[in-house]
């Protein structure tokens, strides 16, 4: 199935943030399993941050309901967060091609302890180049520096 992608203004974010919010820990509790609930919780206002400093952010949507969005800055992904009720439905793979062929994105970052995650960005063609100790907080979860091999 393809799915429509809309880009989102600053405007638009602000205005979406609870959607973006729970699509953001539906997707989060079905994959960070290494997370507690402390960190969730702890998280949250970072992604509310992250989601309007990006240059752009693209959401896909089930009739008026955000179910998932990429944030993308400069040639990276920032963000990429499916809800749990629409994963394995091809929604990440198609975002990422369009920010791919769209906006020439070449790296992302992933929690060393996502296996999905990781697994899904190695079969989108990203490869590991370099790995760091901690997160963007100071936190013991690893992150893994992926580059597009293509």
């Amino acid at each position: 199935m393809i799915y429509k992608i809309e880009k989102l203004d600053k405007k638009l974010i602000k205005k979406e943030i609870y959607s973006i919010l729970k699509v953001w820990e539906s997707s989060v509790r079905a994959t960070h399993f290494f997370l507690k609930e402390k960190d969730i919780m702890d998280l949250k206002p970072f992604v509310e941050e992250g989601a309007l400093y990006v240059d752009d952010f693209f959401c896909v949507r089930n009739k008026e309901e955000i179910i998932a969005f990429i944030g993308i800055h400069e040639d990276k992904i920032e963000m990429l967060f499916v809800s749990d009720d629409f994963r394995r439905k091809g929604i990440g793979k198609q975002l990422i091609n369009f920010v791919i062929s769209i906006l020439n994105v070449k790296y992302v970052d992933v929690n060393e302890q996502n296996l999905q995650g990781t697994a899904f960005y190695e079969y989108m063609d990203f490869s590991v180049f370099k790995r760091s100790e901690f997160d963007g907080q100071g936190n013991p979860y690893p992150i893994l520096h992926m580059k597009l091999n293509s």
